[in-house]
């Protein structure tokens, strides 16, 4: 399904008055944790009711106030190959390819979690496994090699063309070779009990790469630095949080973000020799667990979020210390979000409810949005580090205040699920995804 918002209408409203749509759509008035006015408004559209938290984040003094309407129609699945792996997969990425040669991903790596045996495998979407399909379909994705691993894999990132970082639920982080010649993969590295509490292994819960830097975070609170070339650990803030660290990302060569489950986003920067974090934003009211972040590629001050909820939240750290809009995105947990990394108009977002959702903002600029900041990095993968340039002074669409200039689309890119959908990348036109119905999906033609 694709829901289509439209501006309909502006109207100017009080601040202190409620607010009923026009047509009988019921709407609760709410508090904005940035601005004064805000709503969450449900339409009617198609036979079905749709829902999306609209928040102004810039109103005028008079609080003007705009209106979206829905339109559903339906999405086409013939790009989609479906591969069940029999296997609950938890995480799946592509492996970096070449951004100077404009090279479409043919391979990608999956993990996967709650199995008696749990496995890192590589597959193939290109020539490298078309020539057996005696166990698939034409366009499915085909096995290349696997290797077991310890505990579930509770994140995996590409290092460079040939390894990879997994995050266990032992606690271990692990690095591992893929050889191409061969079509093998070897243990290359292994830091055991890396994430641990005294008496017991914490899981490992979430990876970034900058190579050969390998950030770690996990359920004990702590934030790890390794180095690929070296056994010791570089750095360790142990008390880095009294709560579950459920997810980090870079936000330059030296500052991450992390996210945990009291609803916090901690800003942390390594120049630094303090174990505090430099910045601390949070959602207003209820605290609720965020599962997921990813900073925008090219503007490294937007970030989004995912948690429990299934809230889609859009962050200026530069600005405030909360959200700067919320969407409602998902009826369960967010388990990830991420920006197309060269079209950050375009975002994805998966879920325990069974959904994937593609998210497509544009604004009026003459400007193509992906050719208003550059990359630098001769490989484009996942966790590939963008510089921090690029023309800071356009507005960038998700942060536009002036709702009216503005276009969100919203299209399911799965068939009806019931299962969670666990874990997505996307890299030029291709999207993969796992889900806890032993399935990846790959779609080679999304609409970027």
């Amino acid at each position: 399904m694709i829901v289509k918002l439209y501006i309909s209408t502006c109207i100017t409203i009080p601040q202190s008055q409620p607010f009923t749509p026009a047509g009988g759509a019921h709407s609760h008035c709410c508090q904005s944790v940035l601005t004064p006015l805000s709503h969450r408004t449900q339409w009617k559209a198609a036979g079905a009711y749709s829902s999306v938290w609209l928040v102004n984040a810039k109103l005028t003094p008079a609080n003007v106030f705009c209106l979206k309407a829905f339109e559903t129609v339906s999405a086409s699945m013939e790009n989609v190959n479906a591969k069940y792996v029999s296997q609950k997969v938890s995480r799946t990425r592509w492996k970096p390819v070449s951004v100077s040669t404009l090279q479409q991903p043919d391979v990608f790596a999956a993990g996967s979690w709650d199995n008696e045996d749990n496995k890192i495998s590589i597959w193939s979407i290109g020539s490298n496994g078309s020539s057996d399909m005696d166990d698939g379909f034409e366009g499915d994705p085909q096995l290349l090699c696997e290797h077991k691993h310890d505990g579930d894999v509770l994140d995996l990132q590409f290092l460079d063309q040939d390894r990879i970082v997994t995050a266990s639920s032992t606690g271990a982080v692990s690095i591992y070779r893929h050889h191409q010649n061969s079509q093998t993969i070897s243990l290359a590295q292994h830091w055991a009990r890396a994430h641990r509490y005294p008496c017991d292994n914490a899981p490992c819960t979430g990876v970034v790469c900058s190579s050969p830097e390998i950030v770690t975070v996990g359920e004990d609170g702590r934030i790890i630095v390794f180095r690929a070339d070296q056994e010791a650990v570089i750095r360790v803030i142990e008390n880095a949080d009294s709560s579950t660290i459920h997810a980090v990302t870079y936000l330059r060569t030296t500052e991450i973000l992390t996210v945990n489950s009291i609803g916090q986003l901690k800003l942390w920067d390594f120049r630094q020799q303090s174990n505090s974090p430099s910045q601390i934003l949070s959602l207003s009211g209820d605290r609720v667990p965020l599962h997921c972040v990813d900073r925008h590629p090219n503007q490294q001050h937007i970030v989004a979020t995912g948690g429990q909820d299934g809230m889609l939240c859009v962050w200026d750290v530069r600005q405030s210390s909360a959200p700067f809009s919320l969407m409602e995105a998902h009826s369960a947990e967010m388990w990830e979000v991420h920006f197309h990394p060269t079209n950050p108009d375009h975002l994805f977002t998966c879920s325990e409810d069974g959904s994937l959702l593609h998210w497509e903002t544009s604004s009026q600029s003459d400007m193509p949005s992906f050719l208003q900041g550059g990359r630098n990095t001769s490989m484009m993968s996942r966790s590939a580090m963008a510089p921090a340039g690029g023309n800071q002074s356009l507005v960038n669409a998700w942060l536009s205040g002036d709702s009216s200039k503005g276009r969100l689309e919203t299209t399911h890119m799965l068939p009806s699920q019931t299962l969670s959908v666990n874990s997505l990348d996307v890299l030029g036109q291709c999207l993969v995804c796992g889900t806890d119905g032993e399935a990846i999906f790959v779609n080679r033609q999304i609409p970027v």
